[in-house]
C-alpha cells in the first residue's frame, strides 16, 4: 500500500512531533518531567503509527495502525488539557489547535478506509 506521493496526514504528525520536542523542552527547563516524558511518548507515536500504515499489508491494517494513531492523538490531548489546566505548567494553544486538526483527519481517513 506504500504510496511515495505527498501525503497531508504523514507531513502534519511530523511537523507536529517537532513542536512537541521544543514543548517538551520547555517542560524539562522547568522540571515537569513526568508530564514531558509522558507527552513526548504520545505525541511522538502518533506519526510514528501513520508512518507505519503506509506500509501496510493490509486494509485492515491500515486501519488498525491508523487507530493506534488516533489513540495516542487522544493520549497527547489528555497531557497537553494537564498543562493547561495546572498551575506552574506552560502551556501552548497552537498546539491542541494543531493537534485537532490532526485527530479530524484521523478520524476521516479512518470512517473513509473502512467503507
Amino acid at each position: 500500500m506504500r504510496n511515495d506521493k505527498e501525503n497531508i496526514i504523514v507531513d502534519l504528525t511530523f511537523q507536529f512531533a517537532l513542536r512537541i520536542i521544543e514543548f517538551v523542552e520547555i517542560l524539562e527547563e522547568k522540571r515537569k518531567f513526568v508530564i514531558a516524558n509522558q507527552l513526548l511518548k504520545a505525541s511522538t507515536s502518533i506519526g510514528a503509527n501513520v508512518c507505519e500504515a503506509q506500509n501496510a499489508e493490509s486494509k485492515a491494517d491500515f486501519i488498525h495502525k491508523m487507530k493506534i494513531a488516533a489513540k495516542e492523538a487522544d493520549e497527547t490531548k489528555y497531557w497537553l488539557k494537564l498543562c493547561e489546566k495546572s498551575t506552574n505548567y506552560p502551556y501552548n494553544a497552537s498546539l491542541s489547535e494543531n493537534l485537532l486538526v490532526i485527530i479530524k483527519i484521523l478520524a476521516k481517513i479512518i470512517g473513509t478506509s473502512k467503507r
